[in-house]
């Protein structure tokens, strides 16, 4: 006897093909029925005999699209409907949110081949894409994912694009972004005063990079800039109008052909460059990077890759190819290597708006490449080191949810001050945003709030917490008790070094107790100190200090993160080697005068206390004479790090750490430093000895406190020589070790332990700070 069953099905699971893939089984399978878009997920209902029913909901997990994933599936029996054969309804709205949007994907082979093919109706046009590739987060207004709600609504289909769209049994059916030359959005090359350049664009475009120019071109969630990587005069115009004086750039290359002599790109790293989501992949250089591409990365021992992620990337290679016809160059080596920074001048947030990109532009770009389908939020490039922790999360990414182990309130996390990104919960799942930057200036707040309106608007979340840093003039502590008011729920104060471990937790699920190395930058602690390496006890959103690196004056407090050689004289004075420093400053920085600053350290003026393991680096950096002032943040930690790669290993320094109780103390390393004559050794000894002083007293914890497991997180795990001898060395000891995989461990992944530890708090009356890690 004939049945029914309705099946709700939540996950990301719209806007990835998955109403054709039921469409495709159910008519397989010989069910009647229909499957609709709904506020909660995709809604199913199928009728049939037992046997094939039951055999869809077996094979439906197995055969849905590569970009789905079902979270839960739930079917249940149903009155009989009066159907005629199996339909694809349209989408049912209201009621509460719980599905997801998917993030942007890489422009995929099909749409590659018809791009590149002379008899397709979309030869060569921009902005192609379809259910399996193409924008999503970026153009979406709110959920359904439906056209209606995307930046493509002003764009009617043609009847051949609406044909596509309609048929079940096309890639292109309900592909929400869809467009051809005939119905979408157009694209153009201005000049730098806004007038339309004639001819093909994109000819335009290669040719104004080839002459060193600087072009800026709209790409998926905001605007490049990018010049010829092979043309280090053209480097240079664009580091001096972007007032960008030595933060590295990325590289933009074809393939992994076109990388060849360049860099070391392994199998795992290609994989990565070549995912949907088209990070840019750190990749070790083969020679000194200011040998092969002046002024790209300077002073580092990597650089930053990505293959083109967007039509428009892929037609600058085509054109410089010679507009050859098919796909089979596409796997050859190219000539055309780019730069490819992101335009946010200034600091500010990426540029998304064509007029916009007119006025803030101007003076940096020679020229504008760009189009008509608008950016609804804007989203940089995720930034990936190779068989390593993300460095920057966003496009390819967002807005991917996080599973957690259990249900809990919906939180808002509002991250921290620098490389700021919010976390919003709704039921098992953590929704971290892009990357926001530095809340340094009022365009990124403004860019702040656009993305906690965005984000809750488009989950259909009302938060019951607001989670922020301990720190209360952070502006974003300032909106979190804002927002608290403003929707009447508590506001939890979260101490940053507990965040950072609590999200390694919440990554990985765990709930029982285990010991937490927070390695950091500067944090604000409970007891109002300045914390940064630091050794916890976590259980549950309860956390112990158990110890801490011992610390060190910052003379001229947050000018001494600035400055590394100001860290290089604290570490001297503390361990008792004031002496030394004049004619070591002599020696390293001739002219810089240690009078006042020894003065300052003596009576303790503007001094205050740090046991950040980041001042460390610094400290270290400056001691080794490599840099005594910082260009950008931990440019000092960064070059130290590279020097270290092309040294190679190096034996821990024999003595070169002190373990006190709780307190690790690396100041006899750092006396080492001081007279070092061969600063690549140095650096790769300061590494050897670092891990191995912090294994050692983890050990020590572990023993001490009867656990096994221990989280790693906090900014310095960015250095993957550091996380990888470290964490060598927990291994063999014995420990399970959890580190960041799909939140950056610095603080970029922040706001996912904020809200996990929120979770788990008691409620408190709103606007109150429940006492964080003691």
């Amino acid at each position: 006897m004939p049945e029914a069953r309705r099946l709700l099905i939540t996950g990301l699971v719209q806007g990835v093909g998955f109403r054709p893939a039921v469409w495709r089984l159910a008519r397989q399978l010989e069910l009647s029925g229909w499957v609709r878009n709904g506020p909660a997920g995709v809604e199913i209902q199928l009728q049939g005999q037992a046997g094939p029913l039951d055999e869809f909901v077996r094979r439906l997990p197995l055969e849905a699209p590569t970009l789905a994933r079902i979270d839960s599936l739930e079917p249940r029996d149903s009155a009989p409907e009066s159907c005629d054969g199996f339909s694809i309804q349209e989408s049912r709205a209201g009621g509460p949110v719980a599905t997801a949007i998917g993030p942007d994907l890489a422009v995929c082979p099909d749409c590659l081949a018809e791009l590149f093919d002379p008899a397709s109706r979309r030869y060569r046009y921009p902005l192609l894409a379809c259910t399996r590739c193409g924008p999503r987060y970026t153009v979406t207004r709110r959920l359904p994912y439906e056209r209606a709600g995307t930046s493509l609504a002003p764009f009617p289909l043609c009847p051949a694009c609406a044909s596509e769209y309609t048929r079940p049994d096309d890639r292109r059916f309900h592909a929400e972004a869809t467009a051809c030359p005939a119905c979408g959005p157009g694209h153009r090359l201005l000049a730098a005063d806004g007038q339309p350049l004639p001819g093909d664009p994109v000819a335009g475009a290669l040719a104004l990079l080839r002459q060193g120019g600087i072009l800026a071109i709209k790409g998926l969630g905001g605007f490049h800039l990018a010049c010829d990587a092979r043309n280090p005069d053209a480097i240079a115009r664009l580091r001096a109008r972007k007032n960008r004086e030595a933060k590295p750039f990325a590289l933009l290359a074809a393939n992994r052909a076109s990388l060849a002599g360049w860099v070391d790109c392994s199998e795992a790293a290609a994989r990565q460059l070549q995912s949907p989501a088209r990070p840019i992949v750190l990749l070790p250089t083969l020679a000194e990077p200011e040998t092969l591409f002046p002024g790209l990365a300077p002073g580092l021992a990597h650089l930053g890759v990505m293959f083109p992620a967007t039509p428009l990337h892929w037609l600058l290679f085509h054109e410089a190819a010679g507009r050859p016809g098919g796909t089979a160059w596409t796997g050859t080596a190219q000539a055309l290597l780019l730069v490819m920074t992101s335009a946010n001048p200034g600091g500010e947030p990426l540029v998304s708006d064509n007029q916009e990109a007119r006025e803030r532009l101007a003076g940096i770009a020679d020229a504008c490449w760009l189009h008509d389908r608008d950016i609804v939020v804007r989203c940089d490039d995720s930034l990936i080191a190779a068989h390593g922790p993300f460095i920057r999360r966003a496009r390819g990414f967002t807005p991917e949810a996080i599973a957690l182990s259990h249900d809990g309130p919906d939180v808002l996390a509002l991250g921290a001050y620098l490389k700021n990104a919010i976390c919003l919960t709704r039921g098992r799942a953590a929704f971290l945003s892009q990357h926001i930057g530095s809340l340094d200036n009022a365009a990124t707040l403004g860019f702040l709030e656009e993305t906690v309106a965005h984000l809750l608007a488009t989950l259909t979340v009302q938060p019951a917490a607001i989670a922020h840093d301990l720190h209360p003039d952070l502006p974003s502590t300032r909106l979190a008790l804002e927002l608290a008011e403003r929707f009447q729920v508590p506001a939890h104060g979260i101490a940053h070094h507990h965040a950072h471990i609590a999200a390694v937790c919440a990554e990985h699920g765990v709930q029982t107790p285990l010991l937490g190395l927070a390695l950091d930058g500067v944090g604000l602690g409970p007891d109002g100190g300045l914390w940064g390496g630091e050794l916890l006890c976590l259980e549950g959103a309860h956390c112990r200090r158990l110890g801490h690196l011992k610390p060190l004056p910052l003379p001229g407090g947050d000018k001494a993160a600035r400055e590394p050689w100001r860290m290089a004289v604290a570490a001297l004075h503390s361990a008792g080697a004031a002496n030394r420093v004049p004619a070591w400053l002599a020696g390293r920085y001739p002219g810089r005068e240690p009078g006042p600053l020894l003065t300052m350290l003596a009576k303790g003026l503007n001094c205050p206390l740090t046991s950040s393991l980041g001042r460390l680096f610094d400290a270290a950096a400056a001691l080794l004479g490599l840099r005594q002032v910082n260009q950008y943040e931990a440019q000092a930690a960064m070059e130290l790090e590279a020097l270290a790669w092309r040294h190679g290993p190096a034996t821990a320094l024999a003595g070169g750490y002190e373990l006190n109780g709780g307190i690790l103390d690396f100041r006899p390393l750092l006396l080492n430093l001081s007279t070092e004559d061969q600063p690549g050794r140095g650096a790769a000894r300061f590494h050897a000895t670092l891990a191995a002083g912090l294994a050692a007293w983890t050990r020590a914890a572990a023993r001490r406190e009867h656990l096994d497991t221990v989280a790693l997180g906090g900014g310095c795990l960015q250095n993957a020589l550091l996380a990888q001898q470290l964490g060598e060395q927990l291994t063999r000891s014995g420990l399970q070790v959890l580190l960041p995989r799909r939140a950056p461990p610095g603080d970029g992944g922040l706001a996912l332990g904020q809200a996990w530890i929120a979770r788990q708090r008691r409620p408190t009356p709103p606007n109150t700070e429940t006492p964080p890690c003691a």
